[in-house]
């Protein structure tokens, strides 16, 4: 299912989640896309830069952001932005915008230490030194932090062309249930042009984002209200 949208209007503009999309968009076009390959290559993340068994064109404290803007297709890019524009732009709404800049790096950084840490403990040599790129493990943190803010809203989207709503926490624990579930087949690589999908790191996103939002809800930072619409106590 495409999600198109959540019907929940933000309160105030999404200056950070539209920030990032165009960053994401500003890189495809002018970084990648004159040249592909050679752009995958020295601005992606490899696990093996993490124990030092090779060396990339980057080091992995660099390339763990660079490769948060990288995609390998018009299919990965455009998808990844629109599950940001439908549902970051309420968790930033909820948030404020300072946090949910931190909140989606730092959700960014722990998607890929757990891709990584799964590659490097089950995976092989050659899926080791395979590049690791994209915004999804961020993008699964702020999925996460709308699952536990948002689990009463209606998502609207499409299947194939045929309209469909759902609720947010039937949506999202369905999306989770199934990158649990192919991660533990052993998908351990994440490759530019079509090959593995890092879904440890889908994982470990959303699951921080998760824990951030029930932290910052249960210590009066984001107080969500009924109807799914939560109100931001002022830092």
């Amino acid at each position: 299912m495409l999600p198109l949208s959540d019907g929940i209007p933000a309160r105030r503009f999404p200056i950070v989640n539209l920030s990032i999309i165009v960053a994401n968009f500003a890189v495809w076009l002018f970084y990648e896309l004159p040249h592909l390959r050679s752009a995958i290559f020295h601005a992606s993340f490899y696990p093996c830069t993490v124990n030092n068994s090779c060396h990339g064109p980057e080091s992995w404290g660099v390339s763990w952001i660079t490769s948060m803007f990288l995609h390998g297709s018009w299919d990965h890019i455009l998808g990844n932005m629109l599950f940001l524009a439908v549902f970051g732009k309420n968790v930033e709404d909820a948030f404020g915008p300072i946090r949910y800049l931190l909140f989606y790096f730092a959700g960014g950084f722990v998607a890929t230490i757990t891709q990584t840490a799964m590659t490097l403990l089950f995976g092989t040599t050659a899926e080791a030194h395979v590049p690791n790129l994209g915004a999804s493990g961020a993008i699964a943190a702020v999925l996460g932090a709308y699952f536990v803010l948002y689990p009463n809203s209606t998502v609207r989207g499409l299947v194939v062309i045929f309209p469909v709503q759902l609720s947010a926490w039937f949506f999202l624990g369905a999306w989770f249930l199934y990158q649990l579930i192919e991660a533990n087949f052993g998908l351990f690589g994440a490759s530019a042009n079509g090959g593995g999908v890092a879904f440890f790191a889908h994982v470990g996103g959303f699951l921080f984002g998760l824990i951030v939002a029930l932290v910052l809800t249960r210590v009066g930072r984001v107080a969500p209200q009924d109807g799914g619409q939560p109100a931001r106590v002022p830092a």
